[in-house]
């Protein structure tokens, strides 16, 4: 099994805040094969999305039944996407901000250097003939 860091921490955390799962009751079973007993299950379903809800009933499912109940559970090594609020502090926003216009006045700065590279030389006026 190889789901993605971010879906072993949210499986995890959900585990270990959710009083009706009784992580002792089954002590060879872990939050890996937890997650590997999820992916098994969304590989037979043959569906490519679910809902969290879902997913949590189906941990809650894995530490709520013996071994023998929950039938063969593969190594698998799948893609996961796990949807995530992050909230940034004001320090961070700000600094984001700041890299954000940093990299528009880099940008611009080397636009216009460009720019005044690019321009045609003057031509050498000095053989041409003057009229006056």
């Amino acid at each position: 099994m190889k789901g993605s860091e971010a879906f072993i921490q949210t499986i995890k955390e959900y585990v270990e805040n959710n009083s009706s799962i009784d992580v002792n009751k089954h002590p060879e079973k872990s939050i890996e094969k937890c997650v590997n007993y999820i992916l098994t299950q969304v590989q037979k379903s043959g569906c490519n999305g679910f809902k969290d809800a879902e997913i949590f009933g189906m941990a809650v499912h894995y530490f709520d039944e013996p071994n023998e109940k929950l039938g063969t559970i593969k190594d698998l090594s799948m893609n996961v996407v796990v949807n995530h609020h992050v909230e940034l502090t004001e320090e961070e926003k700000e600094a984001m901000k700041q890299a954000a216009l940093d990299e528009v006045k880099r940008k611009q700065i080397e636009s216009l250097t460009k720019r005044q590279t690019e321009k045609k030389p003057v031509q050498n006026l000095s053989n041409q003939m003057e009229l006056f």
